[in-house]
């Protein structure tokens, strides 16, 4: 194995966590209120659906194949060329994918803080820091995760305590007034991000404790849908029908504190659970991407992967879209079927033939006996 560190289960679910969280509490807050309305809030509890079965899919696959990743059984399972033609979509999808989490970031940093800094260098600037963190490992990654998640969970309490005083509950009602449709319509994008916790098929074969891995992935997929579902009840109990025009609602919530005009203006908590986040997020790609690759052209080390494939996740982050704009129409729509075909149909039929695989081997070896 090209890894040789470990992580615990807990830690998975730690580094999952903002995996998920990171982008979609800034733009899919917005997304999913134009098509719920009020229900918003009910959303993600539908499209958790999806993260316990993409955490399911991941489970049973490394059960098959214990000490190989997504990309490592893709031969094992389709034979050696579908294999590799499943492997090369994979790697070039997660470079896509990763690239978008790049320019989310440079463009919520460039329009909200840093407007006169170019692209490349928001961009550039935080490969970098992610780039030391991959080169490290994963036990470095993990621990990371443990040091920022807890931070991350304080400052998101701090922004809903802060804003308890604002919400009007009115804003609420009336519950499911055109019944499931509306919030199964705003399911589909949150279930796109849910989608995303099939990387944790590349952090399986590493775990300290196999048996829990289920149970923690369970766990993540649940802590998420939680914080989801307290975001969207907070941007819709604050701002109402308004929250679908606004793009970050999360920040303009940040900036609608305001405590005896003392306690203002705490938009930088905000950026600090995106940059905090986001870093975690990437790194959690990053890493799944370089390893990845390494495995696909069998090299004996990931590390000499970690520079050129971050120059090219920076090229694709700048690449994925003209504008903002551009980015959260395709997020909005054709992003969910791309993601969902890639994250949870391919991973179905993989499994559906290796079942198929292991039946006929076990078949062929009885008649055989």
């Amino acid at each position: 194995m090209i890894e040789q560190g470990k992580i615990s289960s807990a830690q998975m679910a730690i580094m999952m966590n903002p995996s998920i969280l990171a982008t979609v509490i800034l733009l899919v807050p917005a997304i999913t209120a134009k098509n719920a309305g009020q229900d918003s809030w009910i959303s993600p509890i539908w499209a958790s659906v999806i993260g316990y079965l993409t955490v399911l899919l991941a489970y049973m696959l490394n059960k098959l194949y214990p000490n190989q990743t997504l990309i490592e059984y893709c031969d094992l399972i389709l034979g050696k060329f579908l294999g590799k033609v499943v492997g090369a979509l994979f790697l070039f999808y997660y470079l896509h994918v990763t690239g978008i989490i790049v320019l989310e970031y440079g463009e919520f940093v460039l329009g909200t803080f840093l407007t006169h800094t170019p692209m490349i260098i928001i961009c550039g600037s935080m490969m970098i820091v992610c780039a030391f963190a991959v080169y490290g490992g994963l036990e470095v990654i993990g621990r990371c995760s443990e040091i920022i998640v807890p931070v991350l969970c304080l400052l998101y309490l701090v922004i809903f305590l802060l804003l308890i005083k604002d919400l009007r509950i009115q804003n609420m009602f009336p519950i499911m007034e055109k019944g499931l449709t509306p919030s199964l319509k705003g399911s589909i994008v949150p279930q796109s991000w849910f989608s995303e916790f099939i990387i944790v098929s590349f952090f399986f074969p590493y775990l300290a404790d196999k048996d829990k891995g289920l149970k923690w992935g369970f766990i993540s997929v649940f802590s998420v849908m939680f914080l989801m579902v307290i975001t969207n009840i907070t941007t819709i109990l604050l701002f109402g029908k308004l929250t679908s025009e606004l793009t970050y609602p999360v920040m303009v919530a940040a900036r609608y504190i305001s405590i005896a005009d003392f306690l203002e203006h705490l938009e930088s908590i905000v950026m600090a659970i995106w940059v905090a986040g986001t870093f975690v997020k990437i790194t959690v790609f990053y890493y799944s991407l370089v390893l990845g690759t390494a495995q696909y052209f069998k090299l004996s080390d990931y590390r000499p992967m970690v520079l050129p494939i971050g120059f090219l996740l920076v090229l694709f982050g700048i690449w994925s879209a003209p504008n903002l704009q551009e980015l959260s129409h395709f997020l909005g729509t054709s992003a969910a079927f791309y993601f969902l075909s890639f994250q949870v149909g391919i991973p179905i039929f993989l499994l559906c033939i290796a079942l198929v695989r292991v039946k006929w081997l076990q078949k062929k070896g009885s008649m055989s006996g």
